[in-house]
């Protein structure tokens, strides 16, 4: 049987994290003319800037608390959080743009909570799915990249049996697992470095599965990950 794990190595690092993953089957992703899907994105946009209502940068709290924790292994020269990223993006004044529909209800799950949101195409993981320090050189080709990134030793990641699907535990991920128009089942992955935001948090996992299968049908099912319920079975695919 295929499973999510997150390992020992990584709860020793943030014994307090919590992971809500968000299990689909059957969706579908192909393009859609979804007025509410973009007028969702639109607003989160707005929602946002709540979550950055400081104007020195690392004095809000969702930057500051995922910079800490990046600070705690390894990583490439310049890496921050997805949640960072996105919100840096849009608090610049700049547009996050539709990619396909799953994507664009996952993109603004997470402005609006202000918490990292990933998902892998199901179809295209190799094994077990693994949140855990890297030893090393697993392979690794990121979105907008041409050559191979290996992952470094000591680094926290996303692994399977053919090596890292998100390097920097969400900073990058990877073209080989990467959700596309035609992924029909998926995991969505959203973080918590600890429960301090837990409110928040499991608010915005359940605003996920809720909006999913609104839009793009299918069945969801979802997992609440802590250092007491660490894993998972995986459904079959095929």
């Amino acid at each position: 049987m295929t499973q999510f794990i997150v390992e020992e190595s990584f709860w020793q690092l943030f014994p307090t994290a919590r992971l809500g993953v968000v299990v689909l089957r059957g969706i579908d992703n192909t393009p859609k003319d979804d007025a509410a899907i973009a007028a969702a994105l639109a607003e989160a946009h707005t929602a946002a800037l709540s979550n950055v209502p400081h104007e020195t940068w690392t004095d809000n709290d969702v930057v500051s608390r995922w910079r800490n924790a990046f600070q705690q292994f390894k990583t490439k020269k310049g890496a921050r959080s997805s949640i960072e990223a996105l919100l840096k993006r849009v608090s610049n004044g700049n547009q996050i743009g539709s990619i396909n529909p799953l994507v664009d209800i996952y993109n603004t799950v997470s402005l609006t909570y202000g918490v990292p949101v990933g998902g892998e195409d199901l179809a295209a993981v190799q094994g077990d799915v693994r949140l855990t320090i890297a030893a090393g050189g697993e392979s690794f080709l990121p979105l907008g990249a041409e050559a191979d990134e290996p992952a470094l030793a000591g680094e926290v990641a996303y692994l399977d049996d053919a090596g890292a699907i998100c390097r920097c535990w969400n900073w990058r991920e990877a073209v080989r697992t990467m959700l596309t128009e035609q992924t029909t089942d998926a995991i969505m992955v959203l973080e918590a470095v600890d429960d301090s935001t837990d409110d928040q948090f499991w608010a915005a996992v359940d605003a996920l599965a809720t909006a999913i299968p609104q839009h793009l049908g299918g069945t969801v099912e979802v997992h609440r990950i802590t250092r007491d319920a660490p894993s998972f079975t995986l459904p079959e695919i095929g």
